[in-house]
């Protein structure tokens, strides 16, 4: 059976990674019924995956998990499944499963169906909580234990509100997945809508609710000081001294809309503004999942609330109640809405991270006429954020500006994640050792290794490994001018502002197949400075009109959110080719517009490089290589013997050579060999040196020589040398 048939040509799975493995049953109290697959860390490795991410497990019917690690001692051979995941599979224990990465997208919404119980007395809230983290597809079984393993998971609250609901049997209850948007394996997201497959729902009245004491005062807010005292003062003014208004004829309706990127603390912000005040809050997805008369219900019966007694109502991610396009209900909650701000002593607060789907008449001056903007923090901000998180937690002496060094577009939700990852290190080591447990530096730099900024969730992420500059052979030109134009800006930002310059806005590298264009990328991506967003051209490209320009600026929206950023366009003259030329009803010309506008607009990219690699550089549209834009174009070129001899030794330096093997000889002999060409010399040598004997200790210099009957020079002479011309023109 080939790949693509054991996957049923799904296109999530990636067939060319898989292994086959024996399923176990995990007998772990741990691991019980949460959605886990336990594997060998050589197994994630050779998936080209990370801990915590999804892989498909095919057995008589492929279902998806979330990865974790066994120990090193383990069998290598061996998966770990809990009987809920082996039933999803069709297995028995001692089978053989595939095991493949596979791409899961965030749940937009899932239903599910369930017992009587379950269905009557379960809020959505309660749903997705006690599902956050998991990987779902339809036709699976899935237990109401929270995954609570790992980043991405729920919290002690889903546990009590599970038991308080259900009862004692709430552990041992199934449900079945009757249907997930997007379509495939999804995972659920703190924004995923969660229902009964029957539209059972909780009874209204227990919808809106007023909220405890915010936890978090204000003083403890970092990054977003001046946003707090912002709203505080409106407050105050509106609800508190209305009078002063009233004496200047102005009104006293307050409607705020709280915008930021996901994760980034907008709620918690406005709990923080409002302790010490009546607040009323709904949760939009639990809202929004209703039916339309539901949700006018649920609106209407928290407006009343709010309005006996007055206080603050705060609707969270209002964007999934109130989506853009709208509905017909739409039109009578913003009348709900409408009417509540205008009643005196009321405010009305809405958070979104998404503002450009919402409604656009939340936005009518009486209604939300007021808007506060939470951006993404910046490295003191992180570093200030992961003092407070860590402030109650026994450690040793951390280098907390390393961390937030090393996470770019990390938001608060992701340090939150990324310290409780680092504690569940922490507890595991003192488990191990009975030690008293303390958190040290080197827990916080292996959980950078599992957790991923909110804002890549969807995203391809680089396989960067321990790759960094220093690795780099040769290519003395190249890595400097990616230096120049990503690490200096971040490394010197005083110095361009005093010299009153711009940094580079990007860099276009072209040069022969092979030589080492798409690794130093990854090598600047291992720096852990920025966070990388990777595509090839061709991927943005879509036959439906207007899809592969949303797709560019999508693209560099999520690099925005994420700043400060690298965005990296591979093999760019399919994106980019020279316009009217084309014979695709003007797409590729629309797709080169929305590119240009993103690099160089109205509305400019900050703290975002973009850079470009190309082996056909003069297929590329001009107006990209204008100042401005991809400005610094950069030859790589073939390597030539000292160039070679820096790459043997990198690349020789994991591998066991003889004695005999001389590299500077080796390097002088290999005229028209790529960077990509010597690097498979060696791994062929070492093949080869396995088949001479499987306990082999060394390679030999006999080795190296069959190898190179295998591994012949890549260079085309002529590419090179028009290559060379476009660069002595340029």
């Amino acid at each position: 059976m080939s790949s693509s048939e054991q996957y049923g040509e799904d296109p999530r799975v990636d067939a060319s990674r898989h292994l086959t493995l024996v399923a176990r049953l995990n007998t772990s109290a741990v691991d019980a019924r949460r959605g886990v697959v336990r594997i060998h860390p050589e197994v994630v490795a050779a998936l080209g995956i990370r801990e915590w991410d999804a892989v498909a497990l095919t057995g008589a019917r492929t279902t998806s998990a979330v990865a974790g690690l066994t120990g090193a001692d383990a069998p290598t051979g061996v998966a770990l499944l809990d009987d809920v995941t082996l039933s999803n599979a069709g297995l028995r224990d001692g089978t053989e499963v595939v095991v493949a990465a596979v791409t899961v997208y965030g749940a937009r919404s899932v239903t599910l169906s369930g017992s009587a119980l379950a269905s009557q007395t379960l809020s959505p809230t309660t749903l997705r909580q006690a599902l956050l983290g998991k990987v779902l597809s339809v036709g699976d079984a899935v237990s109401l234990l929270p995954r609570d393993l790992g980043p991405g998971t729920s919290t002690s609250s889903a546990t009590k509100a599970l038991a308080s609901a259900v009862g004692i049997s709430w552990t041992s209850e199934l449900l079945t997945v009757t249907g997930v948007d997007p379509s495939g394996p999804v995972s659920v997201q703190p924004n995923s809508l969660v229902t009964f497959a029957d539209g059972s729902t909780v009874p209204v009245a227990t919808v809106a609710k007023p909220v405890a004491p915010a936890r978090i005062a204000i003083d403890e807010l970092k990054g977003c000081e001046a946003q707090a005292a912002k709203l505080a003062e409106w407050l105050k003014l509106a609800l508190d001294e209305p009078q002063l208004l009233k004496a200047l004829r102005a009104g006293t309706n307050l409607g705020v809309l709280v915008s930021g990127p996901a994760g980034v603390g907008k709620t918690t912000l406005v709990r923080a503004v409002c302790e010490g005040r009546r607040l009323i809050e709904l949760d939009g997805p639990e809202i929004g999942a209703l039916a339309a008369d539901e949700r006018l219900a649920a609106v209407r019966s928290a407006a009343a609330q709010v309005g006996d007694g007055g206080g603050v109502l705060l609707i969270a991610d209002v964007d999934t109640l109130l989506p853009e396009p709208s509905e017909p209900v739409a039109t009578l909650i913003l009348a709900e809405l409408r009417n509540l701000v205008a009643t005196e002593g009321v405010a009305f607060v809405a958070t979104s991270a998404l503002p450009d789907h919402v409604d656009s008449r939340l936005r009518a001056p009486e209604l939300c006429d007021r808007e506060i903007r939470l951006s993404l923090p910046d490295g003191a901000t992180r570093a200030a954020l992961l003092a407070t998180l860590l402030i109650s937690i026994p450690t040793a002496e951390l280098n907390l500006g390393e961390i937030a060094e090393r996470t770019p577009g990390f938001v608060a939700a992701d340090l939150a994640a990324l310290v409780r990852e680092a504690a569940l290190r922490a507890a595991s080591r003192a488990s191990d050792t009975d030690e008293e447990p303390q958190l040290i530096q080197e827990d916080l730099v292996g959980a950078l290794t599992v957790i991923r900024p909110l804002s890549r969730s969807a995203a391809a992420e680089i396989s960067v490994g321990s790759v960094t500059l220093d690795d780099v052979g040769d290519m003395v030109a190249t890595k400097q001018a990616l230096t120049e134009a990503v690490l200096w800006p971040l490394q010197h930002p005083d110095t361009f502002t005093r010299l009153g310059i711009d940094p580079p806005r990007g860099v276009l590298l072209y040069g022969p197949p092979g030589c080492g264009k798409t690794f130093i990328v990854r090598a600047l991506a291992g720096s852990g400075r920025v966070s990388v967003h990777a595509v090839k051209g061709a991927e943005l490209m879509d036959k439906w009109v207007g899809s592969s320009e949303r797709a560019v600026r999508d693209l560099f929206q999520r690099a925005r959110d994420s700043a400060p950023s690298l965005v990296f366009l591979d093999e760019i003259d399919a994106l980019a080719p020279r316009r009217g030329q084309s014979f695709d009803s003007g797409v590729t010309d629309r797709v080169v517009a929305a590119l240009l506008t993103e690099l160089d607009g109205a509305n400019p990219l900050r703290d975002v490089v973009v850079v470009g690699a190309t082996n056909r550089p003069d297929l590329i549209d001009p107006a990209l290589t204008r100042p401005g834009r991809l400005e610094k174009l950069v030859f790589v070129e073939p390597p030539d013997a000292d160039a070679r001899r820096q790459i043997l030794r990198v690349a020789g330096k994991s591998v066991p050579l003889h004695d005999d093997v001389d590299l500077d000889a080796l390097a002088d002999d290999l005229e028209g060999y790529s960077a990509a060409d010597c690097v498979a010399l060696l791994r062929e040598a070492a093949l080869t040196a396995m088949r001479r004997s499987i306990d082999a200790a060394d390679v030999t210099m006999a080795d190296v020589a069959a190898a190179r009957e295998n591994v012949r020079p890549s260079l085309d002479p002529a590419q090179v040398d028009a290559l060379r011309a476009f660069a002595d023109n340029r």
